[in-house]
C-alpha cells in the first residue's frame, strides 16, 4: 500500500508519467503485466503522456514501446540519450578519454569486466556470461567484441561504462576506489548491486527529463516519476509527485513522496490508479416521490338517522277444528 504523501496532488494535476523500467515497469522476470499495461493505457486515454527513463538502450524496449503504443521521446542510457519515435537520437554527453584510460586500467587490472555504451551499441573486450546476460535477461543488443577498449577510445565516444563480473561486495570496493580516482570529473551510480556505472559529470535521468518536459510543455509539478534504484533519486526529487517502488533502494524511499507495492505486485499500476487516473463522475438521481392523496374534505351533512325496523307482524292463529267421532 502507498504511504501518505508529503505533497498531495490532485489527479487532474498529473500530465506526464515518467517510469523506470527494470524493477519498476517490469517484474523481476522482466515481464510487463496486464494490470500495469492497462493502467498506463487508461492514463493515456485521459490525455496523460508516458515516458520511459532507463539505463538501457532503446532497442531493448521495442516490445514494450509497441505494446503501450508510446509516441513520446524516451530517456535511455541513464539520461545520456533521448530517443524519438522517428528513430532520431540526441546524445547528451560522453566520457572524457584520458579519464577513461585511467579508469579502465584500474578496473581491468583487478579483474572487472567493462561494457561500454555508444548510443544503441555495446562494446566489450570479449563476450562473457555477463555480456550475454544483457541480451538474454535484459533484452539489450548483443555486445560487440572489439578487443581491448583502449584501442577504440579515440574513434568511438562512450556515453557510459558498466563494470561488473564480481560479487556485490567487490563492486562496493571498486566504487570506493573509483571515487578517489575520478575526483569529481565524472559520476558513479548503481541500478543493480552487482554492477556500477560510470557516467559523465552531471549526467542523470533528471537532466534529460528537464529537456523532455520542456519539449512536451509540462512543468515539474505536473509530473509523476517512479523508480526503484539509486539512479532514480534525482528524477524522483525533481517532480511534483515522486514515487518509490516497494522494492526500491532505501535512499530512494527516503526522498520519495509515496511508496507503493513492489514490481512483482504491480506497484506502478497502484501508483497510476491512485495518483493519476480520474474516475468518471457519477451523478446520482433523486428518487421521484409518489404523489400523496389529497386529504378528504370534511362534510357538513348530518348522517341520516336510522329508523328502528318495524317488528314483524304476529301471525293470526287459525281456529282449531276439533274432529268429533261420529
Amino acid at each position: 500500500m502507498a504511504t501518505n504523501t508529503n505533497t498531495p496532488k490532485k489527479k487532474s494535476d498529473i500530465k506526464l508519467i515518467v517510469t523506470d523500467v527494470d524493477g519498476t515497469l517490469l517484474t523481476s522476470q522482466h515481464k510487463l503485466t496486464d494490470r500495469t499495461a492497462n493502467a498506463l493505457k487508461a492514463a493515456m486515454a485521459q490525455g496523460v503522456k508516458v515516458v520511459l527513463a532507463t539505463g538501457k538502450t532503446r532497442p531493448a524496449l521495442e516490445d514494450v514501446i509497441k505494446r503501450l503504443d508510446l509516441k513520446t521521446p524516451g530517456i535511455y542510457v541513464q539520461g545520456l540519450v533521448i530517443a524519438y519515435p522517428d528513430g532520431s537520437e540526441q546524445h547528451l554527453g560522453t566520457l572524457d578519454v584520458p579519464l577513461l584510460r585511467r579508469v579502465l586500467t584500474l578496473a581491468e587490472e583487478r579483474g572487472y569486466q567493462a561494457m561500454a555504451y555508444n548510443g544503441k551499441r555495446i562494446l566489450v573486450r570479449s563476450l562473457t556470461p555477463e555480456g550475454k546476460a544483457l541480451t538474454e535477461q535484459y533484452g539489450e543488443p548483443l555486445p560487440e567484441s572489439v578487443g581491448p577498449l583502449f584501442n577504440v577510445l579515440n574513434d568511438v565516444p562512450f556515453n557510459k561504462v558498466i563494470f561488473c563480473g564480481r560479487a556485490p561486495k567487490d563492486i562496493t570496493a571498486l566504487r570506493w576506489q573509483l571515487n578517489h580516482l575520478i575526483e569529481g570529473q565524472a559520476r558513479l551510480t548503481q541500478a543493480l548491486p552487482e554492477a556500477i556505472e560510470l557516467l559523465p559529470f552531471g549526467a542523470s535521468k533528471a537532466t534529460a527529463l528537464k529537456l523532455v518536459m520542456k519539449e512536451l510543455g509540462v512543468t515539474p509539478d505536473e509530473v509523476l516519476a517512479i523508480g526503484d534504484g539509486e539512479n532514480d533519486i534525482e528524477m524522483v526529487q525533481l517532480v511534483g509527485m515522486g514515487v518509490a517502488m516497494g522494492n526500491a533502494h532505501a535512499k530512494l524511499k527516503a526522498v520519495a513522496d509515496a511508496t507503493v507495492a513492489s514490481n512483482d505486485q504491480d506497484g506502478l499500476a497502484e501508483a497510476v490508479e491512485k495518483f493519476v487516473i480520474k474516475k468518471p463522475t457519477v451523478t446520482e438521481e433523486k428518487p421521484v416521490e409518489a404523489a400523496k392523496p389529497a386529504p378528504a374534505k370534511p362534510t357538513t351533512e348530518k348522517p341520516a338517522e336510522s329508523k328502528p325496523e318495524a317488528a314483524p307482524a304476529e301471525a293470526k292463529a287459525e281456529p282449531v277444528v276439533e274432529n268429533k267421532a261420529d
